[in-house]
C-alpha cells in the first residue's frame, strides 16, 4: 500500500518574534498564533533537500540502518522495590483524627479576627499543602477580603504584598495600585523599605503574580531582589533560609507537593507555629503519599506488562519521574484516575519522543506519523516491526480514555485525542527533518513548532478528560483550537525544558533548541541567550497569571492543572535536565513524595484532643 506523505501544518504566527534581533528585550508576539501552514522553505537551510511528497512501503525500508543511541541511564527505581512500598497511613487509619483537626482549622478560618491573621493562615495552609481541604472556607474569607474597601493594611508592606499574592493566586483580581503608597515622588520604591526584610520577601514573592504591562511589579521584583541578596549573613537564620529559598525559585513557580514538604519543616521551626495545624499537614501528607504509592504500583505493573521497555530498549524508562509530572498537575485524592491516565500519557510521550529523537529514520517516522494521523489499526501493516507495538499501545490507550468519556458524559472525544497525538507527531517529524537536514531554524520558527513538540497540549487535554471535568461544545472547541490556557502553558513548558536540557540533547545529537537558535540569530553568547529565554518564560508567565484570573472557558481545576504542569517544569529543569538524566535531586524528590513518610511523634505535636 503506497502512502502519500506531505509536510504537516501547524498553528503558528506570521509575526516576527523580535523587531530587532540585537535588542535583548523579550517580545511575546509569537503568542498571537494563527492557523497557517508552517513554511518548509526556511531561509537558512544547510544542505537541505526541498520538501517533497513520498511514496513509501514498509517493505522498501532499509533493514540494516545505522541507529543512534542517547545512552540514557536505566531507571534507578527497581520494579520489585516499588511493589514492596507500604504505608501505615492507608485504609483510613487516621480518618477520625484528621476530621477533628479539620474542624479545628475551620473554626480558625471563620473566626472574625483581623484580616491579616486570616490571610496569613490561608498562606500557611496552602503552602503546607492542606489548603484544598478548606476550599469553601478559604473562598468565603477571600470573598470578604476582596469586597472589603479598607483592610487597614495599606501601610504595611508585608501585609499588602501577602494579600495581593494570595488574592491573585486564588483567582481574584487585585490591583497593582496597592503598591503606590510604597513609592516616592519619582515612582521608585522608598529606600526605607530595605530595612523591612519580611516585607521585602513578601514583595518579591508577590512580583511573580504580575500581569503583562505592570511595570511597577517589575520594579518591585528588581528592588526586592537587590536588597534581599544583600541581607545574607545579616538576618535571623530561619528567615535567611526562606529568603534563599525564594531567590532560588519563587513560591509561585514551585511544585505544590515539593513546596509542602519543604514548608512543613520550615513551619515547624516558627515560634508562632500551631501544633495542631502542623499535625494535620503531616498526617495529610502521609495519607496522600500512601495513595500515591498505590498509583505507582498499579501503573508500573501496567507499564511492565505492556512490554515497550523490552521492545524498545533505546527509550527511557522513567515511570516514577513521569509520575512527578502527573502529581504536579493534579495531586488531590479525588483525581486518582486522572493521575493514572496522565502517567500513562507522560511515559508514552517519553517513549515516542525517543523514537523520533534518537532511533527512527525519517522514512520510518513519516510512516508512524501517518499512522497516528489515521488512527486506524489497519495502519499497523505499514510500520516497521519495532514501531507496531508502540502504535497499537497508543491506539488502545487513547480509545480506552475515549470510551470512558463517552460512557460518562456522552461525548465522542476520539477526534480531539487523535488531533493532539497527530499534531505532536507532526511536530516531532519537523524536528527530525531539521536535524537530518542540518537545518538551523530561527527562534520564531523554532517556537512555532516547539510549543507543540513539547507535548503540553497532549498532556493537558488528556488531563481534562481524565479528571472527568465537564465536557461542553465550548470546551471541545477550545481544545481543538488550542485555547490560550493550553497554548501559554505549553510555551512556558518548552522554554523551561530548553533551559534545562538543551546542552545534553545537543551532545547526543538533536535539533537546536531556543537558546542555540537565539545565539545564532542574534550573534550573542550562551549566557545572554539563556537570560533572554528566561525573560521570555517570565513574560509568558505574566500572560498565564492574567489568564488564570480573567479566563472563563475552562474550570478553575483545569487552570490549576495547567499551572501545575509548568510548575513541575520549573522545578525539574531549573538546575539542568532532571528528567532525561536523573540524579540525586530528582531521586530525592521521588523519595520524599512517594517513598518516605514524614515522621510524626509526640515531640512538640499534640496528638490528643483539639479542644
Amino acid at each position: 500500500m503506497s502512502l502519500n506523505l506531505v509536510s504537516p501544518s501547524f498553528p503558528c504566527s506570521p509575526v516576527r518574534l523580535f523587531s530587532r534581533v540585537s535588542d535583548h528585550t523579550p517580545s511575546l508576539s509569537y503568542l498571537k498564533i494563527e492557523h497557517v501552514p508552517l513554511n518548509p522553505k526556511a531561509r537558512r537551510k544547510r544542505n537541505a533537500e526541498p520538501p517533497r511528497k513520498c511514496a513509501l512501503r514498509a517493505s522498501t525500508l532499509e533493514t540494516d540502518v545505522a541507529r543512534r543511541s542517547a545512552n540514557y541511564s536505566p531507571t534507578v527505581w527497581d520494579f520489585d522495590f516499588i511493589q514492596s512500598l507500604t504505608s501505615a497511613y492507608k485504609d483510613g487509619a487516621y480518618t477520625g483524627r484528621v476530621e477533628e483537626l479539620k474542624n479545628y482549622v475551620r473554626s480558625l478560618l471563620l473566626d472574625s479576627s483581623a484580616p491579616l491573621a486570616r490571610v496569613e493562615l490561608i498562606n500557611h495552609l496552602q503552602r503546607l499543602g492542606v489548603g484544598y481541604l478548606f476550599g469553601e472556607e478559604i473562598k468565603t474569607v477571600l470573598d470578604t477580603i476582596w469586597k472589603g474597601k479598607d483592610s487597614g493594611m495599606e501601610k504595611d508592606l508585608n501585609a499588602t504584598a501577602l494579600q495581593f499574592r494570595i488574592l491573585r493566586q486564588n483567582g481574584y483580581y487585585a490591583s497593582k495600585d496597592v503598591f503606590n503608597s510604597f513609592t516616592d515622588e519619582m515612582g521608585s520604591f522608598k529606600a526605607c523599605l530595605c530595612e523591612d526584610t519580611k516585607g521585602l520577601l513578601s514583595l518579591y514573592e508577590a512580583s511573580y503574580l504580575a500581569f503583562p504591562g505592570e511595570t511597577i511589579m517589575d520594579e518591585a521584583k528588581a528592588f526586592a531582589r537587590r536588597h534581599l541578596k544583600n541581607l545574607k549573613g545579616k538576618i535571623d537564620p530561619r528567615l535567611e533560609e526562606q529568603v534563599a529559598h525564594a531567590l532560588e525559585l519563587p513560591t509561585h513557580y514551585r511544585m505544590l507537593r515539593l513546596e509542602a514538604r519543604w514548608y512543613i519543616d520550615m513551619y515547624e521551626k516558627e515560634e508562632s507555629m500551631d501544633s495542631l495545624i502542623l499535625e494535620l499537614a503531616k498526617l495529610d501528607y502521609n495519607i496522600l503519599q500512601a495513595s500515591y504509592q498505590t498509583d505507582v504500583q498499579n501503573g508500573y505493573r501496567w507499564w511492565r506488562q505492556l512490554g515497550l521497555t523490552e521492545k524498545l530498549p533505546f527509550t527511557r524508562d522513567r515511570w516514577l519521574e513521569c509520575y512527578l509530572f502527573s502529581l504536579s498537575i493534579t495531586f488531590e485524592p479525588q483525581y486518582g484516575y486522572g493521575r493514572e491516565v496522565l502517567n500513562k500519557v507522560n511515559q508514552m510521550i517519553t517513549t515516542i519522543d525517543d523514537v523520533y529523537d534518537v532511533y527512527g529514520t525519517v522514512e520510518e517516522l513519516e510512516l508512524f506519523t501517518d499512522a497516528v494521523d489515521r488512527w486506524d489499526t489497519s495502519a499497523i501493516q505499514q510500520l516497521p516491526e519495532y514501531m507496531k507495538t508502540c502504535f497499537l499501545a497508543l491506539l488502545n490507550f487513547g480509545n480506552d480514555l475515549a470510551y470512558d468519556t463517552l460512557k460518562e458524559q456522552g461525548y465522542d472525544v476520539i477526534p480531539y485525542l487523535r488531533k493532539m497525538w497527530a499534531d505532536l507527531c507532526k511536530a516531532y517529524l519537523v524536528e527530525a527533518r531539521w536535524y537530518h537536514n542540518g537545518y538551523a531554524p530561527t527562534l520564531e520558527e523554532y517556537l512555532r513548532n516547539a510549543w507543540i513538540s513539547i507535548s503540553g497540549p497532549v498532556v493537558l487535554v488528556h488531563g481534562y478528560f481524565s479528571m472527568r471535568l465537564k465536557v461542553t461544545k465550548e470546551v471541545l472547541q477550545g481544545i481543538e483550537n488550542y485555547a490560550d490556557l493550553i497554548r501559554i502553558a505549553s510555551i512556558i513548558l518548552r522554554l523551561c525544558d530548553d533551559m534545562g536540557t538543551s546542552t545534553h540533547e545537543l551532545e547526543r545529537g538533536d535539533v537546536l533548541k531556543s537558546i542555540q537558535c537565539y545565539m545564532h540569530e542574534a550573534n550573542v553568547s550562551e549566557a545572554i541567550a539563556r537570560e533572554h529565554v528566561r525573560s521570555l518564560a517570565d513574560e509568558t508567565w505574566k500572560k498565564m497569571n492574567k489568564e488564570y484570573v480573567t479566563g472563563c472557558l475552562f474550570t478553575r481545576h483545569f487552570a490549576d492543572a495547567a499551572i501545575g504542569l509548568i510548575r513541575r517544569a520549573e522545578s525539574v529543569y531549573h538546575k539542568g535536565d532532571g528528567f532525561g538524566a536523573p540524579g540525586s535531586e530528582i531521586d530525592g524528590q521521588v523519595t520524599s513524595l512517594v517513598v518516605e513518610p514524614i515522621v510524626i511523634n509526640n515531640n512538640g505535636i499534640n496528638m490528643g484532643s483539639v479542644i
